[in-house]
Parts: C-alpha cells; sequence; structure tokens
C-alpha cells in the first residue's frame, strides 16, 4: 500500500515538474494558427498580420491554416480536440463562435470550454454595400428596395452565425425588411457574387471592402462601427441611422486547446500583447478600419461567458436555431 502511494506521488512529482519545463521550451517548433473562414475574409488577413509578428517574438513561425468549413465549426472542434500543448491556436469571432453552437446544437465544440482564451486582437467594423449599378444609393432606399421585391433582398453572408450575418438578420428583422441570406465560406467568395451583381446587398468587413469601395466598385450606404470611417466619410453609422441596437459585438481573438498549460498561455499572450504593439502591426489593423484591442485571458473568458449567453438569446428570438 505503501510502496503504491510512493510511485503515484513520485510520478506526480513528476508530472508537476514537467509543466514549467514544457514552458520553459516552449515553443520548440512552429505553431499552427488556425482561421474557420477562407483566404482573403478579414479572420484570415488579420490573423497573419498578428502571425507575423508574434512568431518574431516567440523566434518559431506561425503558421496560418485555413479550415474553411461550416462557418468555422470545423476549426472549433479541431482546435477543443488539439493536444492542449500550445502548438493548435485559434483566432475566431466571439459572436460567430458562440452563435454556431445556438443555431445547431449539434455542433462538436463547446463556445465557452472549448477553448482556453488567449487575448482579444482587434474589433471588427463592418460596412453595407451594395453593387456600383444598384439602384438603393441610401439606407433609406436599400430597404425601400427589399420591400419592393418580391422575395426581398439577396443578402449575401460570409458565413452562418457571422458578426456579419447576425448584425444583418436583426438589422432586417428591426427595419421589417424581408431578406433571404445566402451564406458563403467566407468574405472573398461572398465578394465575387455581389460585385457581379448577383447580391443586393451584403456586410462587409472593413478590410475586404476598401479597395472595391475606392475604385468605385461598390456603394455604402451604411457603417456598423463606433464612428465614421475616413474613406468613406459621408456614410452614416447604424447609430446615426436611428437602428445602433442591430450592431452586434464584433470582437476577435485568439485562443489555445483547452487546459494548456498557464505558463504556456502567459507566454502566448505577452507574444500576441507585444505584437499588437508592434506599429506596423497597428497601422495595418487601423488602415483598414478595425481597431486594435487586447485583453488578459481572463477578462477574454469572461466575454467568451457574455457572448454565449447573449448570442443564443438572440439567435432564438431572430429563429435561426435548429432542432
Amino acid at each position: 500500500m505503501h510502496r503504491t502511494s510512493a510511485i503515484i506521488g513520485a510520478l506526480l512529482l513528476a508530472f508537476l515538474g514537467s509543466v514549467p519545463a514544457q514552458a520553459e521550451s516552449f515553443p520548440a517548433r512552429p505553431i499552427t494558427l488556425l482561421v474557420g473562414l477562407a483566404p482573403g475574409g478579414v479572420s484570415d488577413v488579420m490573423a497573419r498580420v498578428y502571425a507575423e509578428a508574434a512568431g518574431k517574438i516567440l523566434g518559431q513561425p506561425i503558421v496560418v491554416e485555413n479550415r474553411p468549413a461550416a462557418s468555422g465549426a470545423v476549426a472549433a472542434a479541431a482546435l477543443q480536440h488539439s493536444p492542449p500543448d500550445g502548438y493548435t491556436l485559434l483566432v475566431f469571432s466571439g459572436s460567430q463562435n458562440a452563435t454556431i453552437p445556438a443555431i445547431e446544437p449539434s455542433a462538436a465544440y463547446d463556445p465557452v470550454n472549448g477553448a482556453q482564451p488567449i487575448t482579444l486582437l482587434f474589433n471588427l467594423t463592418t460596412v453595407l454595400a451594395v453593387p456600383a449599378e444598384s439602384s438603393a444609393n441610401t439606407f433609406a432606399e436599400l430597404l425601400a428596395l427589399g420591400r419592393n421585391k418580391p422575395d426581398g433582398l439577396n443578402f449575401g453572408s460570409p458565413g452562418l452565425g457571422t458578426p456579419s450575418h447576425l448584425m444583418s438578420a436583426n438589422l432586417m428583422e428591426i427595419t421589417k425588411t424581408p431578406a433571404a441570406f445566402v451564406h458563403y465560406r467566407g468574405g472573398a467568395p461572398m465578394m465575387t457574387d455581389l460585385l457581379a451583381g448577383r447580391l443586393d446587398v451584403a456586410a462587409i468587413s472593413t478590410p475586404l471592402a476598401k479597395p472595391y469601395l475606392a475604385g468605385k466598385k461598390l456603394k455604402a450606404v451604411a457603417i456598423d462601427g463606433p464612428g465614421r470611417w475616413s474613406l468613406i466619410p459621408d456614410v452614416p453609422t447604424l447609430q446615426e441611422l436611428g437602428v445602433g441596437n442591430a450592431s452586434v459585438a464584433g470582437w476577435f481573438g485568439v485562443a489555445a486547446a483547452p487546459g494548456t498549460p498557464q505558463p504556456i498561455i502567459a507566454k502566448l499572450h505577452d507574444a500576441f500583447i507585444a505584437a499588437a504593439h508592434d506599429p506596423t502591426v497597428i497601422q495595418r489593423i487601423e488602415e483598414n478600419g478595425l481597431t486594435v484591442v487586447t485583453s488578459t485571458p481572463e477578462e477574454m473568458g469572461q466575454l467568451m461567458a457574455n457572448e454565449a449567453a447573449e448570442v443564443a438569446q438572440l439567435v432564438h428570438r431572430l429563429g435561426l436555431s435548429r432542432p
């Protein structure tokens, strides 16, 4: 009996002693950063900006891997079931991460406990845009177009449960405008149909919208953000238009697999915080109409829990949940 206890005690001490050693040598090889949407979208572009900067700080490359399936659910499930060693990370939208399980109860990940938070990275701003040839030039004209079309607006979405989708669905309900949503595997493929006029409108992240607005290939009728964007200073915010309550939190963060040792989380947190203070990172994020934002792991964890509760209520109210 005493011998068994001694063996268990020795194994426990060995395990406890291995955590600091593991953290001290971390990272010893490249890190994979999962992105649940297609290349070219906001999460992909910003993930690459952060990956390059944080990888240099950690002394190992951070390789972005896109898994554009099921609106990010595949990537989130992959993170949840990855070894808790800090070598698999995920950049994700807070509202999207919470929305997928709210819509699909069978989703293969937990929106709160399926990821170990590291830090917030940035806040998303979106633009409500229509094709250049659209008859709608203002927000009011867009709503009128939807109410006059037999099937309502053909509304593009970069993915089921994305901040853009939730905001748009909420907006259409609040304004009582009929719309049919077409979901894509990210913002980039959605843009192809919007530019070709196969969609009436879409809520697009500012980095993705920027070149098309500057080139007059799209027209913006509203912006979902804290203020007007310098690229399109004449375009009002949802708040100014009196529908600011349609806005949905658009923060993005980075997380590791659940159970990752705290010393490793601390190393990753310090690296991403340092990256967020890199002037090049700040410039690339802000020039695209986004805002750099950081947090402690605990603060991000609380946001994840709050988001899951709030989004579940919104999904139920909008009738988006599936049996």
